[in-house]
């Protein structure tokens, strides 16, 4: 009786090693054949009361399979409760490097990012640098997916010649197309010359 009982237990347990053997391999085959090469670095993971995370000096980047990346960091971010796919981070620091561009560098000091598909809203001294192009603001929603960023609020865009004061500008990151308007038809984007 004993040697059946250990025959069933031993099938068991070959059966659960089975499976959790293919699941695992199916689950590092899957990971291999993701369209995005995405890879997380944490530190000082901190466990808070009431379920929610804390983590401090993060950074995640992402290549697309355009060869684009996307490098975000922050010296501070705080899981979504709701939803543990979303961010909210502290000191946050960007940059995007897209394929024969030149980079785009971008600094605020609150962020939440979603780190399924990296968009990622920038608010409060928002800095957008782009070769000789500097863009302050206080919002900032930046797409990968769309391949577009639109800044709002307080918006002042300076280049070595001119300061432009606007409420929105709409770039396409890829293209670079950008438009430039305020909200009111009524009101102008205010441009002047450095000279």
């Amino acid at each position: 009786m004993k040697k059946k009982y250990l025959f069933v237990l031993l099938i068991l347990l070959i059966v659960l090693l089975y499976i959790f053997f293919h699941l695992n391999f199916l689950k590092k085959k899957n990971n291999q054949n993701s369209k995005v090469n995405d890879t997380k670095k944490i530190e000082n993971l901190e466990e808070e009361p009431f379920g929610s995370n804390i983590m401090s000096n993060i950074s995640y980047s992402s290549v697309d399979l355009r060869g684009n990346k996307y490098i975000i960091s922050a010296e501070k971010a705080e899981t979504d409760l709701q939803n543990r796919n979303i961010l909210y981070l502290t000191n946050v620091k960007a940059e995007i490097n897209l394929v024969n561009s030149e980079k785009i560098q971008i600094t605020s000091n609150y962020g939440k990012y979603n780190s399924v598909n990296y968009d990622t809203i920038f608010s409060k001294n928002v800095i957008i640098n782009y070769i000789y192009n500097n863009i302050t603001s206080e919002y900032l929603d930046f797409s990968l997916k769309r391949n577009s960023m639109i800044i709002t609020k307080d918006v002042i865009y300076t280049n070595l010649e001119n300061i432009l004061k606007a409420d929105v500008i709409e770039m396409d990151i890829k293209t670079k197309d950008t438009k430039i308007y305020m909200l009111e038809n009524k009101e102008k984007v205010n441009i002047k010359n450095k000279n």
